[in-house]
Formats: structure tokens, sequence, C-alpha cells
């Protein structure tokens, strides 16, 4: 089925992207649409995180355009964006003492008015986040005094708590153990599935990867190797093209998808 204007959410054209005079992405062609979860995966350097600043409007590209909603990303007001999309950084930091709670009512920040606090909803949905993200049971506890997993769930829950229509994860469940990983992508995609949102998600684990994202693109040296349908692209030779390794993609009945093994080429 054709994609119509309206299923479109991002397209990037002939986009580059340097540090000071590094490259770090060049000719990134990309047309994002919406409702759907996309995995960007690649070696660490390849430009996973650059790309998902550039979406968000964190970082600008030098050359080449990028579109959200048919309008170019620099026209955005950055209010209007934040209302629109959220971010999950890969290390989320919070420096000062607030408590789970007030860190997590901050995602509701973009859509209040200077002078204005959370509504009754407001804190409905704050309160309906927390439980969902297993958060609830510390809510008054200093943000300082978390473990790096307990962190990367409030920071989820604070973006979340944004209601946004897009999510953007950088390595979000990288400090995260078996049970919180598979919960929180599983909810994640319950959202995707159930209410539309679009996820755009840096992953380093390809059988995450295979088994929540509908699309997959696949960075290397800062520039796409391979994108499209997850079961269509995740292919040997791409994994080796990409990683450097070689690798066995096959269906696996017990979690009912294609799920990779991998290993160091031969000597």
């Amino acid at each position: 089925m054709d994609r119509t204007t309206s299923d479109i959410l991002w397209q990037l054209e002939q986009v580059d992207f340097s540090y000071k005079d590094q490259p770090v992405l060049a000719e990134i062609d990309l047309t994002l649409s919406s409702g759907k979860c996309y995995g960007i995966l690649g070696p660490n350097g390849s430009g996973k995180t650059t790309l998902l600043d550039l979406l968000c409007g964190l970082a600008a590209a030098d050359k080449g355009e990028i579109r959200y909603r048919e309008t170019l990303l620099k026209q955005w007001q950055a209010r209007e964006l934040a209302q629109r999309i959220a971010l999950v950084p890969q290390d989320f930091q919070v420096r000062f003492g607030f408590s789970v709670r007030e860190v997590v009512e901050m995602g509701r920040h973009p859509h209040l008015g200077r002078f204005s606090s959370l509504t009754e909803q407001g804190h409905a949905l704050v309160d309906a986040v927390m439980a969902e993200m297993g958060v609830d049971g510390f809510a008054t506890r200093s943000v300082t005094r978390l473990s790096g997993g307990e962190k990367q769930r409030v920071a989820v829950a604070r973006a979340l708590v944004q209601d946004p229509e897009v999510l953007l994860l950088d390595e979000a469940t990288s400090n995260l153990d078996i049970y919180h990983s598979l919960s929180i992508l599983a909810l994640i995609h319950r959202r995707v599935v159930g209410q539309g949102l679009t996820v755009v998600a840096a992953i380093h684990d390809l059988n995450l990867a295979a088994y929540f994202c509908d699309e997959l693109i696949f960075l290397k040296n800062g520039r796409i190797i391979c994108q499209g349908p997850t079961d269509e692209v995740l292919r040997p030779h791409v994994i080796e093209e990409v990683y450097g390794v070689e690798a066995q993609v096959r269906e696996d009945a017990f979690s009912a998808c294609n799920q990779v093994s991998y290993r160091l080429p031969a000597a």
C-alpha cells in the first residue's frame, strides 16, 4: 500500500552532518511514517545518536533538508516539537535532588502555560504511567539515589507522560535487566499498535530489534547501508557488511520471530 502524505512524519533528503571537521552522517535519504517502530542499528560511532538528534531538532544538518509533517524542521518552534516528540537518552542524568515523581511530572511541561500547574487530568496521567513503568513504589525518592536501571525507567516514564506522537529511544534499555527491557519495550509496542505511537530506537541488540521493530535502518560509517521491513533486511550478508561478523538468521519458534546468531570470521 502506498503511504499517503498524512502518514509521513519525516522526510530527510541528502542530509550531511559533521562535528567540527569530522563527518558523522552523509547523504542520508530517509522517509519515516507514523504508527511504526523503527530500529536504527550499527556499530559504535556509526551515527545512530546523531540521527536521533537531527530528528528531534537537537542538531541541525550541515546540508540537505529535514521535513517534519511536510514543514522544514528548522521552522518548528521548540515548544511545538516538545509537545510532539519525546527523547529518552542513553545516559539519563538529573544533577539535582528532585523526587522521582517531580522528574516524571516534568514531561508535562511542554503542555503547560508559563505559570500553570498540572491539571487533575495531568496528575492522573502521571499516576497511570508511573504505575505502568513500576516506578510508583519509589515516587518520593530522590532521583540521584536511583540505580542506572531505575533512572532509565524514570526517563521512559517522563517521556510517556509527555504524551508524544513520536518516541525516540537512544539505547534506552542498555542499563536494564532482561525482564525490564522486555516489559518496557512491550509496553511501548502496545502504544504503537493501539494508539499509533511512532518509535525510532537506536538499538545494539539485534534480537531485541528483530522482536519489536517493524522496520530496520542499518548505519555504517555515517551512511545508510540498508533499510526496510525487518524480515526483509535482517539478513546474514547485511549483518556481515555492517558489523564484520559471520551471522545466521533463523526463525525461532519460542520468540515467534527471526533471531540472529553470530561469530567472529574464521581466521
